[in-house]
This record gives structure tokens, C-alpha cells and sequence, in this order.
């Protein structure tokens, strides 16, 4: 990897891959979007209700493969693991300060 991700980036990795919801939500700003292939979830509450039905409540793992930054956003490709969707996606993150204000993830 030869860009190194931003802390609040590589937070919801590592909280992701630990099934900490606590640490998760803390990455994203309290107005943070997270877009799932279209369907936007704003607002840690909403987050927390899609990462419990399709990511740490699925036990989702990451193991991160590519980093860019295209416009001013990292996009991310990485492998994904656990009970729910797994196989390659690729997640673009812009971050404001030390949050992620949007996580979009598509093919």
C-alpha cells in the first residue's frame, strides 16, 4: 500500500475487523453518511442499524488490498469476509478533521 490511510479511515477498518460497534461509530462524524450500492444511512443511529444487520453484526471482515486518492478522497479496495457479502468492494471515504463524513461502497 503506498498511500497510508487517514486515522478516521483506518478506524473503521480496524473496528470492523474487531466487531467493535462502539469504535465504528466513533469514526464517523455525527452527521456521517455511510452509502451502501445506493441506500444512504445518515447519522450514527442509522449507522448503527445498517452496520448491525450488514457488517459487525455480520462479523464482516476487511482485509485491505489497494489505496488511492482520486479528488480529494481515499478510495479503498479490499477484500471482504464474514457472513454477509464477501468478496472484492471498494469503499471511497472523505473525511473531514478526525471523522469520516461519508463512506460510499460499491462494486
Amino acid at each position: 500500500m503506498s498511500v497510508l490511510l487517514p486515522v478516521p479511515v483506518q478506524a473503521v477498518f480496524d473496528a470492523t475487523n474487531a466487531g467493535d460497534t462502539e469504535a465504528f461509530l466513533a469514526a464517523f462524524a455525527a452527521d456521517g453518511v455511510v452509502d451502501d450500492w445506493g441506500r444512504e444511512f445518515h447519522g450514527h443511529e442509522a449507522i448503527r442499524r445498517w452496520s448491525d444487520g450488514e457488517n459487525i453484526g455480520v462479523h464482516a471482515t476487511f482485509d485491505v488490498t489497494e489505496v488511492a486518492v482520486k479528488d480529494g478522497a481515499y478510495v479503498v479496495t479490499a477484500m471482504v469476509g464474514g457472513g454477509g457479502f464477501n468478496g472484492p468492494s471498494h469503499f471511497t471515504f472523505q473525511v473531514a478533521g478526525e471523522h469520516v463524513t461519508r463512506m460510499t461502497i460499491s462494486a
